[in-house]
């Protein structure tokens, strides 16, 4: 990271930001052209889960290239300055991470990745019938790198 000052080094401090995020980006790259899809999501610490339609765009992008990268954005702020533009700028919490996507195909493997992702929202877990998942797909990215970066107002 090229701003040091910036990086965020505790893992405890990167996971708090993905816990108060709402949504990740996860780019995709396929034959050379790029695609980003807000997506909610679950986290284990170790992973990132979601869930998809059966078919779609986004399915095909993860089954031509599963690596992925991802981003989380908190507490985002604009700062204006009434005399100077250049004084303008964000403040920010933000996590980024690469990691492999695969598909969830067992059963119970299903039911704990909905429920990382219920947990997410809700704080709780949940009882699902597998049958639910038939007309949905369940997806894991094995995170692989993470890194974290903060930029608060200067000026203050």
């Amino acid at each position: 990271m090229r701003r040091s000052d910036k990086e965020i080094q505790g893992r405890r401090e990167i996971d708090r930001i993905i816990a108060a995020c709402a949504v990740c980006r996860l780019a995709l790259a396929r034959d050379n052209e790029p695609y980003i899809v807000p997506l909610s999501f679950g986290y284990d610490g170790r992973s990132l889960y979601f869930h998809t339609a059966a078919e779609g765009k986004k399915i095909v992008w993860f089954l031509s290239n599963p690596r992925v990268s991802f981003e989380f954005e908190h507490e985002v702020k604009l700062i204006s300055d009434p005399h100077t533009a250049c004084r303008w700028t964000l403040t920010y919490e933000s996590v980024i991470g690469m990691g492999t996507i695969r598909p969830i195909t067992d059963p119970q493997e299903k039911i704990a990745a909905m429920n990382w992702i219920m947990r997410h929202y809700s704080g709780k877990s949940w009882e699902f019938d597998v049958d639910i998942f038939s007309a949905t797909r369940m997806w894991r990215v094995d995170i692989e790198e993470l890194s974290g970066k903060r930029s608060r107002l200067e000026r203050e």
